[in-house]
């Protein structure tokens, strides 16, 4: 009778699940804990040895064994008789001597009775690894490799976990996350995942990630740190990143991915702005040509956009004493689709009247069910009881903008939608009342307060230090270069040429 060869064995993890820990070594037995179930032997590689992981990575692919990293040697005792200090910042303390690190931990969790060690590894023998025999490489080159692979036992790879998804990060700031990143992902390929390399903690931010994940729209996901986490915020991003949809220029978060450049006002309407000025064709031609002015300005894409005002204020009160001309969402269509067809963003402006500004907002869910499709609101237009357009400047309270939000991010996230941005268009600072209270952005929606001032530039300088340092944190900030208001109109240099930097640059 034969002996079956033996294997690891995995078991798919239960929706998603964050593989913690402080240090690389912590995050990779954390990835063979969540993925392997027992393996009959791991494959252990030294720290800051690339030789090392690069023959360890072969090594756990052919054999079908986690990978894990080993803790560093520890520093050479002080020579007086105190302890020394331990380093500023530091957040975890080396195992003592003879206590298993997280690699050995693994070991004895996973029963296994091999250790393939390669590179420099403290305390590797059988009492470390709860009993499991060692098998050293001699070096990390091929023949090294393939004697010691020789001294083990045989083994066959798992059954593939082939819905199962692992996000490794590869960008950002270096730390834990990043120096795991090559372990975790072969110690996933071993196991039969998909890896993920994504560039943040977000996998929304990440283009090819992306890509990827609409490729597994279903499925157990481990995210390889803390950072990704906590779980109910990384599904709710993995919900959005798995659709595939990508906002203009990539990604589905705003910013600071791209940076808009728009023609504002209403189609067919010249008074209202350059918008009306054109044809849908031909505003989206001078659209991209003013967005190409920008191009060389930002380390971003720059999207030519249309800011149409849907909602427009009028001086007569109308059938339904509002003071505001609703057009229909259908009405904006020719406007919307070519902007959209030219790879374009859409921000729909509102000048409230007397009407409540959330129900104003809900009459164009059609338009914003689409992901290149925003929203603004204009505080001037907002009148109170008794008010009339043009005779005051008006202003929106913070708790009926917070209305707004709320609802634009429950939209958002229930349609599983790219993130939106929400424009808030300010002069004066009484346009926006309360606005320390304004809630600033979350996964869903992005807020930008726009700048709005007309004028001399003394006049428009003096309006952005004043937006900008009344603003709360969490906001992007916008300008508007008026063609006819602005004595001098300033160069995409000029109007860039500020801190922070516009995200948002809308022509009237």
């Amino acid at each position: 009778m034969t002996t079956p060869v033996p294997r690891a064995r995995v078991a798919a993890p239960h929706g998603v699940q964050i593989a913690r820990g402080s240090t690389p070594q912590q995050i990779a037995a954390a990835v063979s804990e969540a993925l392997f179930a027992s393996a009959p032997l791991a494959v252990v590689v030294g720290p800051d040895d690339p030789a090392a992981l690069s023959a360890g990575s072969a090594a756990a692919a052919r054999l079908g064994a986690p990978l894990l990293l080993a803790d560093a040697p520890s520093p050479p005792p002080p020579s007086d008789r105190a302890a020394a200090p331990p380093p500023a910042g530091a957040t975890a303390s080396p195992p003592a001597p003879g206590a298993p690190g997280p690699a050995a931990a693994e070991v004895r969790r996973l029963h296994a009775g091999h250790v393939l060690v390669i590179g420099s590894v403290r305390h590797a023998d059988r009492g470390t690894f709860g009993g499991a025999t060692v098998v050293r490489s001699a070096g990390a080159d091929a023949a090294a490799m393939a004697r010691a692979i020789a001294a083990l036992p045989a083994t066959r790879p798992p059954a593939p976990l082939r819905r199962t998804t692992v996000l490794v990060r590869t960008g950002g700031t270096p730390g834990a996350e990043t120096e795991a990143a090559p372990v975790v992902a072969a110690c996933a390929g071993a196991a039969g995942a998909t890896v993920v390399p994504v560039t943040s903690d977000d996998p929304r931010t990440d283009g090819h990630a992306i890509e990827m994940l609409a490729q597994h729209p279903a499925g157990p996901v481990v995210a390889a740190g803390p950072g990704f986490g906590p779980a109910g915020t990384l599904s709710s991003r993995l919900a959005v990143a798995r659709t595939g949809v990508q906002l203009p220029g990539g990604g589905q978060v705003m910013f600071p991915g791209r940076a808009l450049v728009a023609l504002y006002g209403h189609p067919g309407n010249t008074a209202l702005g350059v918008l009306g000025d054109q044809d849908a064709a031909a505003s989206v031609a001078r659209a991209q040509q003013l967005a190409a002015g920008y191009a060389p300005l930002y380390h971003v894409p720059v999207i030519p956009t249309f800011e149409i005002i849907a909602a427009v204020a009028s001086g007569s009160a109308g059938a339904d004493g509002d003071y505001v001309n609703e057009f229909s969402p259908e009405s904006l269509l020719p406007f919307v689709d070519a902007i959209t067809h030219a790879g374009g963003y859409v921000v729909l402006d509102l000048q409230p009247g007397r009407a409540d500004v959330l129900a104003l907002a809900q009459r164009y869910a059609s338009l914003l069910s689409r992901p290149n499709v925003g929203l603004a609101l204009d505080a001037e237009w907002a009148l109170q009881p008794g008010q009339q357009p043009l005779h005051q400047i008006g202003s929106l309270d913070a708790t009926q903008i917070n209305r707004v939000f709320d609802w634009l991010s429950a939209f958002t996230a229930s349609a599983h939608l790219p993130q939106k941005v929400l424009v808030l268009h300010q002069f004066r600072l009484t346009m926006l009342g309360h606005e320390s209270q304004l809630e600033t952005g979350n996964d869903q929606v992005a807020v930008l307060i726009h700048a709005d001032g007309q004028g001399s530039r003394p006049d428009k300088e003096a309006t952005w230090r004043g937006v900008v340092g009344a603003a709360p944190p969490g906001v992007w900030f916008g300008w508007k270069n008026f063609y006819k208001q602005d004595p001098q109109l300033a160069s995409p240099a000029a109007t860039v040429d500020r801190t922070p930097k516009p995200m948002m640059v809308s022509y009237q």
